[in-house]
């Protein structure tokens, strides 16, 4: 069964908008809470005004997801097939060339620039507290046992915290989010050189990375979403620096 969800658009206002969700719980309330996630994020989201100022967006985004905690919990709290069911969720919220990314577990986002991919979220999970303590090793991040153990997540509690960072995106640099189904089984490297692969579309840079999980022995959900800069918007910047 598939408990994740994504969701990517522009929207009417010129937003670009993608939202990615990794649920978990027992029998089909991982994919109840994935999907309540998107679902209600897309419909917060898509109908914001034109021209907001940055701190707006990031603003409209922190509520979106903070909405989503409640309907997910309030939606366990009262249907006993989806008691504690959660989610993961990383969103990117695009106005031109910058915008805000939140998220809350491992779901990531990559910034990948020149065939490099940079992570810009920090999981969420028990293994990398343990590394940010001086605990366990980078290598022992990478495989441990119990990587999978998130420290915090969607839906799960009445209240919760989503962490923001500020995005900025330029014409040869794309943007990636994805679950952990891609990330624990492809190596940063290798996210940056497919998905920088700028002779390629986005749709067969996506295909490639899947294939390339699978083939790494990846028995997980795997959900991938990849933006990158229209040549009019590229074109825009460039003559709005000029001026």
């Amino acid at each position: 069964m598939n408990e994740d969800s994504v969701s990517v658009c522009k929207t009417d206002s010129g937003y670009m908008l993608g939202i990615l969700a990794d649920g978990m719980g027992g029998h089909q309330a991982g994919e109840k809470a994935s999907q309540l996630a998107v679902d209600t994020v897309l419909a917060d989201l898509s109908v914001l005004e034109k021209g907001m100022s940055s701190e707006g967006l990031q603003a409209a985004l922190s509520d979106a997801i903070l909405h989503a905690n409640d309907v997910i919990h309030f939606e366990a709290a009262n249907n006993e097939k989806y008691l504690n069911m959660g989610t993961t969720i990383v969103a990117i919220l695009i106005d031109g060339t910058s915008g805000w990314i939140g998220h809350i577990g491992d779901s990531r986002a990559y910034k990948v620039s020149e065939g490099k991919a940079i992570q810009l979220t920090e999981d969420h999970t028990l293994v990398n507290e343990l590394y940010k303590n001086g605990q366990i090793t980078e290598f022992e991040l990478e495989s441990h046992p119990r990587r999978n153990v998130l420290t915090r997540a969607l839906g799960t509690d009445i209240e919760v915290s989503a962490e923001f960072d500020h995005v900025t995106l330029a014409g040869q640099e794309v943007l990636l989010l994805c679950s952990d189904g891609l990330s624990n089984m492809v190596s940063s490297q290798h996210l940056g050189q497919i998905a920088g692969m700028q002779e390629v579309t986005l749709e067969d840079r996506a295909n490639r990375l899947l294939q390339l999980a699978l083939l790494a022995g990846g028995d997980d959900n795997i959900t991938i979403a990849l933006f990158e800069l229209q040549d009019e918007v590229v074109e825009a910047s460039i003559k709005e620096w000029d001026s």
